[in-house]
């Protein structure tokens, strides 16, 4: 027998309530199972210390300028509670800009406390150059590092432009503020200018690198022809110390620091404490809402007879 218009109206506002609770009910689940999973991450918050252990930096894909990233580094130098970092780089470059700002957080990061690196499938150019104010540098034999380097491209298309009828005007302040551009060939003074900027540059990376390997400048102008190295090869050149993963950066922490290697590790995080509580609560609050809504059961018991 078919229910009346008010009866149905009845149903679907009791089964929106049922939904809100039981969607209550998700996100209660949801920050309790997040309380459990991150409770030293929760008491961390609470007593702004989460005991002892290390901290593990990953680096991976292009290198730039990350400001999060550079406080959350700094954040953990600060924290009594770090022992010291593993770098765990895994990263083909990026700006030498970005690079340098790592390097020199990790440089005062290692005036305090140890800094071991890790060198993973590719650690190129920027990738290689943070790595400098480690202690020790441990790679796999089959890893790409090196590429000790700067580089600047650009592309020019006045001839694409000729053949296409299009012409640029270019109004600039001096002769070289439009170089390099892809409206006109570079010139031979612009080049000239672009090629010391890229020197200065290639000086400080290879400072950097001498510095940090303990090598003369010599040595490092040598290599630092843009040659890419596999890890057996760094190793024997002096770019890198041993070969090996975290577990050999492990025992070397443990037999030069004094810190054990049953120490827990956790990843340097740049999401603070309440972008990452509140943000999985709310994504399991808005999924379950999501399905208590629009789920299957909702949609036959609204239309069912």
């Amino acid at each position: 027998m078919p229910l009346d218009a008010d009866l149905l109206l009845d149903r679907r506002r009791l089964k929106r309530r049922l939904s809100l609770w039981r969607a209550l009910a998700v996100m209660a689940v949801a920050a309790a199972a997040v309380f459990l999973t991150w409770q030293p991450d929760v008491r961390a918050a609470i007593t702004g210390s989460s005991g002892p252990h290390l901290a593990r930096l990953s680096l991976q894909g292009f290198i730039g300028d990350d400001r999060k990233l550079l406080e959350a580094l700094e954040r953990a130098r600060r924290d009594a509670s770090v022992r010291g970092v593993i770098l765990a780089v895994d990263s083909p470059g990026g700006s030498v800009a970005g690079g340098e700002g790592l390097h020199r957080a990790l440089t005062r990061f290692a005036a305090d406390k140890p800094v071991v690196a890790v060198l993973g499938g590719t650690a190129a150019s920027a990738g290689y150059m943070v790595a400098m104010p480690a202690g020790r540098i441990f790679a796999r034999e089959a890893t790409v590092t090196g590429s000790i380097g700067v580089i600047l491209q650009n592309f020019e298309a006045t001839e694409l432009m000729a053949r296409l009828g299009v012409r640029a005007e270019t109004v600039a302040s001096g002769v070289f503020k439009d170089q390099p551009s892809p409206f006109r060939p570079l010139t031979e003074e612009g080049r000239a200018e672009l090629n010391r900027v890229v020197m200065d540059l290639y000086d400080q990376f290879v400072d950097m690198v001498a510095t940090g390997r303990r090598m003369e400048v010599a040595q490092v102008r040598a290599l630092a022809d843009g040659r890419i190295f596999t890890g057996r090869q760094a190793l024997s050149l002096g770019l890198i110390d041993a070969i090996g993963g975290e577990p050999e950066a492990r025992e070397w922490l443990a037999a030069t620091h004094a810190i054990p290697a049953t120490l827990p590790v956790r990843d340097v995080e740049t999401r603070s404490f309440t972008e990452r509580t509140f943000g999985a609560v709310f994504g399991a609050f808005t999924k379950g809402l999501v399905n208590e809504w629009l789920g299957v059961d909702r949609v036959r018991a609204l239309w069912q007879p």
